[in-house]
Formats: structure tokens, C-alpha cells, sequence
């Protein structure tokens, strides 16, 4: 259950004229850092860094998302998702806001989505998203299996538009790099 600040119940619906309590806004990142992305399940809408900002505007509950990107097919589902966990846990009154700029880039990914990303076996986003993307210049992907810099760009995109796939030359071990976005 999630914790108030004033109180251990929450209290999300307004009964009678009751007064109602609102839940912390970090108790909240908790709750919505257990959402899986649909497409990578290991790792939350809050480790992408897609869940951009949580606040309370009198009594509705704004949630901010900001895609992966424009035409990325699990917005739909990854709002339906955010807002489900937090009915679930009793806010019904919510407002979700859809945030396109700035643009979401692979530099909102959390060290531990990070990690996440490598120990499911992709290999998480190399730098910043900078403008050596623009350049073209090759980023050192490390095998995720066995921690090798030896390791071959086999296709541009995996299995996700935003993942490259790439073969170990030390394991042999066909793997998915998170690209800089």
C-alpha cells in the first residue's frame, strides 16, 4: 500500500465531502517504477525515463510521458499501463500528458535500467546522444554475455526499430545493442 504523507491509507475518492489524502509524490515513482516497458519487460517506464514528471494540480494526479519516440507502437499501451497501475491503486482522479519536446533520448535511461538492459542480455546505449550519432562514427559495443569490446554490427536495426543487432566475435553470442537516440 502506498504511504501518504499524512497518513499510512490512501484515500484517492472523494466520499461525502471527506478530506482527502493524497499519496507522495516519491511513493509514486515506487509504484509506477514496477510498470514494465512492453517491449523490454526488465526494465520500468521510469528506468527509459519515459515517465517524465508526477504532480499533484489540486485533486488530479498529472502524469507527464514522453515517448521513446513519435511512432513508437507501445505509447498507446505504456499510457493504458501507467494509468491502470495507478487506479489500481485508488487514484481515479488522473490526467495523463503527452510531452514530445525535448524529444525523449536514450540519455534518460537510468544506471540501473542501464544494467538491467545488459544483464537481460542487450547491450545498453554506448555515450550520449550526441552529435557523434550524426557523424556516423561507430560507437564500442561490449557483448553483454561475456563483456568482450569484439563484437560485429550484423544488422542496423534488431528486434525493436530502436536496437541494432550485433554478434559477438569472442562468444559467438548474437545480441541487441540499445542505440543512441
Amino acid at each position: 500500500m502506498l504511504q501518504t504523507d499524512a497518513n499510512p491509507h490512501l484515500i484517492a475518492t472523494d466520499r461525502c465531502g471527506e478530506q482527502l489524502q493524497f499519496p507522495a509524490i516519491e511513493a509514486l515513482w515506487q509504484l509506477l517504477d514496477q510498470v514494465p516497458d512492453p517491449e523490454v519487460p526488465v526494465v520500468s517506464v521510469v528506468d527509459l525515463g519515459i515517465v517524465r514528471e508526477l504532480r499533484w494540480e489540486q485533486r488530479q494526479l498529472v502524469v507527464t510521458l514522453t515517448p521513446t519516440y513519435s511512432g513508437c507502437p507501445a505509447t498507446e499501451f505504456i499510457e493504458e499501463a501507467v494509468a491502470a497501475a495507478l487506479r489500481a491503486a485508488g487514484i481515479t482522479n488522473l490526467r495523463l500528458v503527452q510531452q514530445l519536446a525535448p524529444a525523449w533520448t536514450t540519455d534518460w535511461i537510468s544506471a540501473a535500467g542501464r544494467e538491467k538492459l545488459r544483464a537481460f542480455g542487450i547491450a545498453p546505449p554506448v555515450g550520449s546522444a550526441s552529435k557523434r550519432t550524426l557523424w556516423g562514427e561507430e560507437p564500442e559495443v561490449a557483448c553483454p554475455h561475456c563483456g568482450s569490446p569484439q563484437t560485429t554490427r550484423v544488422s542496423e536495426f534488431g528486434s525493436t526499430a530502436c536496437k541494432a543487432l550485433y554478434r559477438c566475435d569472442s562468444c559467438l553470442e548474437p545480441f541487441d545493442y540499445f542505440k543512441c537516440i
